[in-house]
């Protein structure tokens, strides 16, 4: 039996007592996350000094958390950037005014649902979709009336629906290769569950988008059209830079170049089709973010955003969220509770529910998707090769409770990513992100009737 500094009962005080800190702090009092956070660093500080662990200890295990997400975080800030110069160059309005022009507006929820899942799969990237078109569709959605909260819920279930089934995806990738099987294998056996759950969720959608039926008014809309089309350069060729997306993603090229080389056209368009611009106000919109001045309050509102500054929020909340998962992982706390929860599996059921929930599980605790793929996959695939449980099982489990749930948390790196991105808080979308809720129960309901077929037989 493998020995820890932590035992059990202690892993689990302090795991029960660390999660009531962070959401009490955050749910029941409105703390803002940055000092819930903080304060359960500080708490397990005060741990790891009573179980004597050296300074050079905590802060190796605070630089190796902080570290795995420098990426997310260079990611981040590029994001902000581009949104700035999509703006600025008319890209997300020209977007806006073809969406308006062919989107039926009594079916707007459903049909952006099934759009971003389409975006999403074709380029791989749950978080290029909300940051491109997810803007767009929230514009729109804004502007005719639709509550935000609900139109985030669309964008982001049809951002993580796309994910979850896209051979680009790095999540997908991750999971196949985490559980040794290969990628088609892993796909083929994940659509078993995802299309189930898309279903469902555009069954919701539907319901949901028919309670704004004959509230929508398309004189409005023709407004709004003009408005854009008046103070912005609306044209087919403001939509190179999200066809660059969308190249680069089939060409497997990185997300930090890819980022650059959009922002890069996107500024070569601005300068090309708006000779006002100049390059120190070029400068303050990537930095500062757009500043819409059209004159209709909405659009502005909804128009003024983006810039690198937008993201400092997020970026710092999760350099704090991945210092407290680097405490979690190097103080072996997450180790402990999966050891435990290993050597009392004893069938196939439990096995898989055990592995979802322990992705759920870290989801919640450190906030990192790859970590929840990672640390239950590494843990696991052990116990299902012993049982003889087929590794495409362990690859769907991770893929369908790990990164789909990770948006729902507030301080996860997706949530964290939404709420700055689209300025809906976590709280304020999540009943209606039901894709990401649907997706983990579908799968193990699936799991059930797998093996009662397998029986049968």
């Amino acid at each position: 039996m493998k020995k820890y500094q932590v035992n059990f009962n202690e892993a689990v005080f302090l795991l029960i007592t660390l999660l009531l800190m962070i959401r009490t702090s955050i749910i029941g009092f409105g703390i803002p996350a940055h000092v819930a956070i903080l304060s359960g660093i500080g708490y397990l500080l005060l741990f790891a000094v009573y179980k004597k662990y050296s300074w050079d200890f905590i802060h190796g295990a605070l630089v190796d958390g902080v570290s795995s997400g420098i990426i997310p975080m260079l990611i981040f800030i590029l994001i902000g950037a581009l949104i700035s110069v999509w703006i600025a160059a008319g890209t997300i309005p020209t977007i806006m005014v073809l969406g308006f022009s062919f989107l039926s507006v009594n079916y707007f929820v459903p049909t952006i649902f099934i759009i971003c899942g389409i975006v999403g799969g074709a380029v791989g990237s749950s978080f290029t979709t909300i940051s491109t078109i997810g803007i767009a569709f929230l514009g729109m959605g804004g502007l005719i009336g639709v509550d935000p909260a609900l139109t985030t819920g669309a964008i982001v279930s049809g951002a993580f629906l796309g994910n979850s089934i896209s051979p680009l995806s790095d999540t997908v990738n991750l999971a196949a290769a985490i559980s040794e099987v290969d990628l088609f294998d892993h796909l083929k056996n994940t659509y078993k569950t995802a299309i189930p759950a898309a279903v469902l969720s555009f069954g919701y959608f539907l319901v949901m988008g028919l309670h704004y039926d004959g509230a929508l008014d398309n004189t409005s809309v023709h407004d709004i059209v003009t408005i854009l089309d008046n103070h912005f350069t609306i044209s087919f060729v403001e939509l190179i830079p999200l066809a660059i997306l969308f190249v680069c993603a089939w060409k497997k090229i990185p997300a930090i170049p890819t980022l650059l080389l959009s922002i890069f056209t996107s500024l070569s368009l601005m300068f090309f089709t708006n000779a006002h611009f100049s390059f120190i106000d070029t400068a303050e919109i990537i930095q500062n973010g757009f500043v819409s001045h059209t004159g209709n309050t909405q659009v502005d509102e909804l128009l003024s955003r983006g810039g690198i500054q937008s993201m400092m929020w997020s970026v710092s909340l999760i350099i704090l969220a991945l210092a407290l998962g680097g405490l979690l992982v190097k103080m072996e706390i997450i180790d402990c509770l999966l050891y435990q929860f290993e050597t009392a599996i004893n069938n196939r059921q439990k096995l898989i529910f055990v592995t979802m929930m322990s992705s759920i599980g870290i989801n919640v605790l450190i906030g990192e998707q790859y970590l929840s793929i990672i640390l239950p996959g590494k843990s696991f695939i052990a116990k299902f090769k012993e049982k003889k449980i087929p590794l495409s099982m362990l690859s769907r489990s991770l893929n369908d409770a790990g990164s789909v749930v990770n948006p729902l948390i507030p301080w996860g790196v997706s949530g964290v990513f939404i709420s700055a991105t689209l300025g809906i808080g976590t709280i304020d979308y999540l009943s209606y992100a039901v894709f990401c809720y649907i997706l983990p129960v579908v799968s193990f309901l699936v799991t059930i009737i797998d093996k009662k077929k397998t029986k049968a037989e």
